[in-house]
């Protein structure tokens, strides 16, 4: 939009919220009040939360925010109230009300974790995705939508410290001020697209997942960047050694692993390293730098026997280069590992892309990705019925099952 002149208006910034910014809620006394006032409350409640990502080993939440009509925005510091007196009032007082969180597939989890869980949600995030907007942060749309900038300038502090800035408090506060504002826009809109229903069953499948116990990941090690360089058995278990010694640290510091030391140091350390290498002492060490920073240099012993232990494993108790695959490889293998299974990608894929692109969304929105590869890669069958068992038997929702469902099947009988 431009004004007359052909110039582009400055969006306003909304620097400070409508009722001003609220004491921190830290006590047994204050965590009462708010429990009636959000009870007495109407409509939905806005929540959102503030991690400490990068800072801490713990991914929990260090600072809740909620708005509600009639209740006004409440900024609570869980940290003191769990365990004891612990927030199941606060869930009592919002079961009847659905939240609004943007992006909730980041905060669920840390909610959980503080025994919150919403039993109606409206994802501001995923809302727009289903609407087809090409940017969804929380800024892009309050400005798109709602005609204000929010500055975002403290998404990736340590709201781990205490006390905490006034700036922050008024940042953290402003997160919850426009989300009812946002739900009512973007809900209007899915209606009015017809996309009211799968928005629905999309934020039942988030808070169904959200309720399932987490599953370990299986050699959380080999997602260290730079293992990709590490070529041996011996190597890999370097690096398994050192990962794990230093998620052991990292937890008991509550530290993120990072900052006690970097991925790319402990995958360097065991690059080149083979089956009858010499072990890598302490000035194999100092060499490496992020082995000299403070923090990593200070456990330096610890990691040297990290390394002793890893180089004196019997051959059989080394890890082996990769992990059997959980699923099918990536299409891009297929034709030459299964010429039949490239076929029926190259033919499926490009229609679903165009189908997406006319109902304007993503069209991992329309089809996630991994069930689409395993259909592909194994169909159970080809006609429309066999198509549709297999897609929901891998989570695909039911609005996205009747509307890709035909098209693949039909692609597929093609072939």
């Amino acid at each position: 939009m431009t004004d007359d002149d052909g110039t582009i208006p400055e969006v306003p910034i909304l620097e400070a919220p409508r009722d001003g910014v609220p004491d921190i809620i830290d006590t047994a006394e204050g965590l009462d009040r708010l429990v009636h006032a959000l009870a007495a409350g109407t409509g939905p409640v806005a929540v959102d939360t503030e991690r400490a990502q990068g800072f801490r080993y713990s991914a929990r939440a260090y600072l809740l925010q909620f708005r509600r009509e009639g209740a006004g925005t409440a900024l609570l510091d869980p940290v003191p109230l769990i365990p004891e007196p612990g927030l199941s009032t606060l869930q009592a007082a919002l079961d009847d009300a659905e939240w609004i969180i943007h992006a909730a597939t980041q905060d669920l989890p840390c909610l959980v974790d503080a025994g919150l869980l919403p039993h109606r949600l409206f994802d501001t995030e995923l809302a727009a995705r289903l609407l087809g907007y090409p940017r969804v942060a929380l800024g892009t749309l309050a400005e798109q939508l709602l005609g204000v900038r929010l500055l975002k300038e403290h998404s990736a502090a340590d709201w781990s410290v205490r006390p905490l800035p006034t700036d922050w408090l008024t940042y953290a506060a402003l997160d919850v001020e426009l989300l009812m504002d946002l739900r009512d826009i973007l809900s209007e809109q899915l209606r009015a697209a017809g996309k009211d229903e799968w928005a629905r069953q999309e934020f039942a499948y988030l808070l169904a997942q959200a309720e399932l116990p987490v599953t370990p990941r299986v050699d959380p090690w080999r997602r260290t960047s730079g293992l990709h360089g590490v070529r041996s058995p011996r190597g890999l278990a370097v690096v398994r050694e050192l990962w794990t010694t230093r998620d052991e640290l990292a937890r008991s510091l509550d530290k993120a692993p990072g900052r006690i030391l970097g991925d790319e140091a402990i995958a360097m350390v065991a690059t080149g390293i083979k089956e009858g290498s010499a072990m890598p002492d302490s000035r194999a060490l100092q060499s490496i730098p992020r082995f000299n920073r403070r923090e990593a240099k200070r456990y330096r012993q610890t990691w040297l026997d990290a390394i002793e232990r890893a180089m004196q494993l019997p051959p059989s108790q080394l890890p082996t280069m990769y992990l059997p695959a959980d699923g099918p490889p990536p299409p891009r293998t297929w034709s030459s590992r299964d010429p039949q299974a490239a076929k029926r990608w190259d033919a499926v894929r490009p229609v679903l892309t165009d189908l997406a692109e006319s109902l304007q969304l993503p069209i991992e929105n329309l089809i996630p990705p991994d069930p689409l590869r395993r259909l592909l890669w194994t169909p159970a069958g080809i006609d429309e019925a066999s198509v549709r068992t297999q897609l929901a038997g891998l989570g695909v929702r039911a609005w996205q099952v009747d509307i890709v469902a035909p098209p693949i099947a039909a692609s597929l009988a093609e072939l």
